[in-house]
């Protein structure tokens, strides 16, 4: 197996390289297209990395990373599966390149929203809708008497 390359992003400007010792890969087989092939051959993949172990991340990097993927982590193992293709090695190069998506895009720094008002535009129509739904509701009421 070799080192996962994670391309340079925001967060990570010269990409980032997990060593193949911070991997670990699983077969077993897989539930995807195949015929009988299916039943004899390992073709599913997962790829798992220790986030809280790994040493191509720093303190804040992984501190980020383990944020971010909270709710996808086990303990700080991040793992992630495919089976789609009929070959392991495709397999295995989409979970890889899954992998590397996954940890680019939480190496990414927060983006902070910047604070906006409605237009006035938007108020009008707003208020003009509400006065719309407004008289329909006044219709629906029983005419008076006099």
């Amino acid at each position: 197996m070799e080192d996962l390359r994670v391309p340079a992003g925001p967060g990570i400007p010269i990409g980032l390289v997990v060593p193949a010792a911070d991997l670990t890969e699983q077969f077993s087989r897989s539930s995807g297209p195949g015929g009988q092939h299916v039943n004899t051959s390992d073709s599913r993949v997962q790829l798992s990395v220790d986030l809280g172990a790994s040493t191509a991340l720093t303190e804040t990097q992984r501190s980020r990373v383990i944020e971010r993927l909270s709710a996808r982590l086990a303990g700080t193992v991040l793992t992630v599966s495919s089976e789609g293709q009929r070959s392991q090695l495709r397999n295995r190069n989409a979970a890889r390149q899954r992998l590397a998506e996954i940890l680019r895009e939480a190496l990414a720094p927060p983006v902070e929203r910047r604070a906006t008002k409605p237009s006035r535009n938007s108020r009008r129509r707003r208020i003009r809708a509400e006065r719309r739904r407004s008289e329909i509701k006044q219709n629906r009421k029983r005419p008076r008497l006099d």
